[in-house]
């Protein structure tokens, strides 16, 4: 006979072994574990306290989208069960919501808010916004023991370089501009930021600075300039058509008065005269008015349906949730910081209990063990 005995496999029992006696050594190192737990959650405190805080504020826009979806059909409706917008797809208007965060992120835009004055949550100071992030914005104490050795070799490449003051202007130029110029920018496009919902098309726009009031009186400016931005841009065209149908309706008007008062005056200077050659002179003077009176009575027509083309191109934002001062800090979390370095520590305590003292062991064993 032929004896078929199986073997058991011990896999199972032996991961169980290995498991149970993975968590008996950590048992056995639990004060160790427990040490560095404790120094996590210290250097976590003192990291979540020295970070300053951040107040963010976000505002919410839905614009007036421009365009004709008549020609859609159903096949808009399907578009926007999918998720699609076809409004800016179909529309003629260059400038649609989804290129709104690039707009705000341009450096024009973000230059035309240096000047603009904040002041702080208690009412004390006021600055222009590029002063504010340039000297007021506070960092965490190891970003200044870091960069001190950068500011150091500065100071010391400053005093052998000649700066030519002549050259520096109060106008900022967007197209050139200076280093601290470049980096207040760069601040700021890291602080201010624009997102567009694709399916409704609601604009988010968002700033985070390190005092309440600012953060939301920025977003109340950055809001009202990307309004006029895209007003202006809409309305550009219709204004200049505007500015020469005003141009011609001058031109028209003068002529008519011009030949009015020619008519009058050759009139007033001939009563009472019959012959031939007045009435022809009159017949002139007159049909020369009369024609004026048409050319200034069609431009008078254009000029107010250039007022109403410009009226009617000048977009209509729904504000759906405006600026407001926000009393909590949105970041740093306290809370997430300290758990998170907890839990950090916790895992490199155990990854040291586990293997880190045996690596050393090893790499002792294998340091003193002789050549053969």
């Amino acid at each position: 006979m032929e004896n078929n005995t199986i073997q058991p496999t011990p896999e199972s029992g032996e991961q169980e072994i290995d498991l149970v006696e993975l968590l008996q050594e950590l048992w056995a190192e639990r004060r160790l574990i427990l040490k560095w737990c404790a120094v996590g959650a210290v250097v976590g405190l003192v990291i979540a306290f020295s970070i300053p805080k951040e107040y963010t504020t976000t505002v919410k826009l839905a614009p007036e989208i421009q365009g004709n979806k008549s020609g859609l059909g159903g096949l808009g409706s399907l578009a926007s069960m999918a998720g699609i917008n076809m409004g800016s797809m179909n529309s003629t208007d260059a400038v649609y919501p989804e290129l709104y965060p690039d707009i705000v992120q341009s450096v024009p835009f973000m230059t035309a808010l240096f000047d603009v004055e904040v002041t702080d949550a208690k009412g004390e100071q006021s600055w222009p916004v590029s002063e504010y992030v340039s000297e007021e914005l506070r960092s965490p104490w190891w970003s200044t023991v870091l960069g001190f050795p950068f500011k150091v070799l500065g100071w010391v490449k400053g005093l052998f370089s000649k700066e030519d003051e002549s050259s520096e202007s109060e106008t900022i130029n967007p197209f050139r501009l200076t280093k601290e110029e470049d980096e207040i920018v760069k601040s700021l496009q890291e602080r201010i930021a624009v997102s567009v919902d694709k399916k409704t098309s609601v604009v988010s726009l968002s700033v985070t600075m390190q005092d309440p009031l600012i953060s939301a009186t920025l977003t109340d400016t950055v809001m009202r300039n990307l309004q006029d931005y895209i007003t202006e841009y809409r309305t550009n065209k219709a204004r200049n058509d505007l500015a020469f149908t005003q141009r011609l309706f001058d031109e028209a008007q003068k002529k008519y008065y011009e030949a009015q008062q020619r008519y009058a005056q050759y009139v007033d200077q001939n009563q009472g005269i019959v012959r031939r050659s007045f009435r022809t002179e009159q017949e002139r003077l007159q049909n020369e008015m009369n024609l004026a009176f048409d050319v200034y009575n069609q431009t008078a027509q254009q000029l107010q349906m250039a007022k109403a083309k410009v009226q009617e191109s000048t977009p209509v934002y729904a504000v759906v949730q405006p600026a407001t001062v926000p009393l909590k800090a949105s970041k740093p979390s306290k809370m997430v910081t300290l758990i998170g370095f907890i839990f950090l520590a916790g895992v490199l305590s155990a990854g040291w209990v586990l293997f880190g003292k045996t690596a050393i062991d090893l790499f002792k064993k294998t340091n003193t063990q002789p050549l053969s």
